[in-house]
């Protein structure tokens, strides 16, 4: 089995000019996302993030260096040597081994796709030929002589999905808030995480039980032009002994399957367990207020409600949000991964053989379905920790990151903040919420109205008269309990069961993000009134 990959070694002079050339080349040419959706079109560049290249085949028949390129990276196809030196530096390429000569022509040892990262900048992600697309696409084939055990993935919805959920330092917020100097990547693979975490973090660490894994991410962040990082194998945290980080990130290995075939989804432990073994051993390795975020598998077992199992994982002194995003039944399930596997292409006595082994394993186990979602634990030390678990299938707006953290500062401040205060406190409404009113057209009065986020989990949720009421004179100049009594004498009820009945919605409000609570302790007359 051939491990041969190209060389990029930041600590070789040579090394590192020759990946900036290249780097500077693909520059040149257009190679990044947004030339790449210029010269292929709408239609073909998104059938190329499918796998299906033969749209790009055919819009790239004409001559030119982009063309070239993505023949040569994206489309594993041969080209003429003297065609690639017009698009690259030729000889730098043969040298680090991203290209193989084969007669007159070149041909890509890895798969580079260009990718957009957050503020515009222009990366690349390197992976194995035909694996560019990861996850539940139906995994290419790979280098004939790399074991598809082995096989590295490049971005898939995964990995965007966790990017995308991933905290970063956030502009203007106060110097006590959270900070992110060091990231563990658990589970690296081409490295995606870890490059998004060389943005900011002066210390990342990226681990992977696969080897060539760490050289591929090692690749992605040398030709992204990106700060190394401290490259570890081994499985879960062994790689990082005692040490502990600010933010650990991970897209783990968390496909629930019968055996570990491939190393870049089966986590080889039974069930859930991998999932739930990161999740309860992330605490001895988060620094105080440091954050875990990652993705997860969890079974649904009969007879057991699928929040209490996921809770049970939470470590004590954490705080938790939970979000199931998507539930397949076992068969659903069993058919998505052995697509992804490929084992649809093989003979149909093959095929039922591995998909009754999928069925075998989890009626073993007593599962029905599984859930698929997002975690994120913050090391709060709380002794009453805020765990909140929920399952939200609708669309979202990524980037989620800020969402995230304002999820945990609002139950910072809830925690902190009993009836009294609440009512004495100030909100106002969060600018990308809208107020709906539903009704049948003509009639006086709405039959219920809709607070509606357009932005983060883009929530919705009716409220009664006097939650819309309230909601939509929040503007931080007066007291709840103050908007509540003139609510009161609106309506004729009593301000005092009004007040006594209404905190739990404010705090419902408050939770999702609908309202936000405005500056500090109310003036002490207002706190008097409240």
């Amino acid at each position: 089995m051939s491990t041969h990959l190209p060389v990029a070694d930041d600590r070789d002079p040579q090394s590192a000019a020759r990946t900036a050339r290249l780097r500077e080349a693909l520059l040149a040419a257009g190679f990044t996302a947004d030339g790449l959706l210029e010269l292929l079109g709408a239609t073909a560049y998104a059938a190329l993030a499918r796998s299906e290249t033969v749209p790009a085949l055919r819009a790239t028949r004409g001559e030119g260096r982009l063309t070239a390129l993505v023949r040569l990276f994206l489309l594993q196809q041969p080209v003429p040597a003297a065609r690639a030196g017009d698009a690259l530096p030729l000889d730098d390429c043969l040298a680090d081994g991203w290209l193989v000569r084969d007669g007159d022509d070149v041909r890509a040892t890895v798969d580079v796709r260009p990718y957009g990262g957050p503020e515009g900048q222009d990366w690349w992600i390197v992976s194995d030929l035909g694996c560019a697309v990861g996850g539940a696409g139906g995994i290419g084939r790979g280098p004939a002589d790399v074991d598809r055990a082995e096989l590295v993935l490049g971005v898939g919805g995964a990995s965007t999905t966790l990017a995308g959920l991933m905290l970063r330092p956030q502009a203007g917020a106060p110097a006590a808030g959270p900070h992110f100097d060091s990231v563990l990547d658990l589970g690296t693979g081409s490295g995606v995480q870890a490059l998004h975490a060389a943005e900011y973090a002066t210390r990342v660490t990226a681990t992977d039980l696969n080897p060539r894994a760490l050289r591929m991410a090692a690749l992605t962040l040398a030709l992204s032009g990106a700060q190394p990082a401290d490259l570890r194998e081994g499985s879960l945290f062994e790689p990082v002994g005692e040490e502990t980080y600010d933010l650990i990130v991970s897209n783990p290995p968390f496909v629930i399957s019968p055996g570990a075939r491939l190393t870049y989804r089966d986590g080889g432990m039974g069930g859930d367990d991998l999932c739930r073994t990161l999740v309860q051993q992330a605490a001895g390795h988060l620094n105080d207020g440091g954050y875990c975020q990652l993705l997860a598998n969890w079974q649904h077992v009969e007879g057991e409600d699928w929040k209490d199992r996921v809770r049970s994982w939470v470590p004590r002194g954490c705080d938790a949000w939970i979000v199931q995003r998507e539930v397949q039944d076992v068969t659903q399930y069993a058919e998505l991964w052995l697509r992804d596997a490929g084992d649809h292409r093989a003979g149909p006595e093959e095929y039922a053989a591995r998909y009754e082994a999928w069925l075998d394993e989890f009626e073993a186990r007593k599962t029905k379905a599984v859930g698929f979602g997002w975690i994120t634990l913050r090391k709060s030390g709380a002794d009453e920790p805020a765990i909140t678990i929920e399952e939200w299938p609708h669309p979202v707006e990524q980037p989620l990151g800020p969402a995230v953290l304002g999820h945990f500062a609002r139950q910072d401040f809830l925690r902190a903040t009993d009836d009294a205060a609440l009512l004495a406190g100030r909100f106002k409404l969060a600018p990308e919420v809208v107020q709906e009113q539903v009704g049948l057209p003509g009639a006086e009065d709405p039959e219920h109205v809709v607070l509606r986020q357009n932005r983060g989990m883009r929530r919705a949720t009716k409220v009664d008269t006097v939650g819309a009421g309230f909601a939509g004179v929040c503007d931080g100049s007066l007291p709840a309990g103050r908007i509540l009594d003139a609510i009161a004498q609106l309506v004729g009820e009593d301000p005092v069961m009004l007040r006594d009945r209404t905190p739990e919605a404010i705090r419902m409000l408050v939770e999702q993000g609908f309202l936000e609570p405005v500056g500090g302790p109310a003036e002490d007359g207002d706190a008097a009134e409240g």
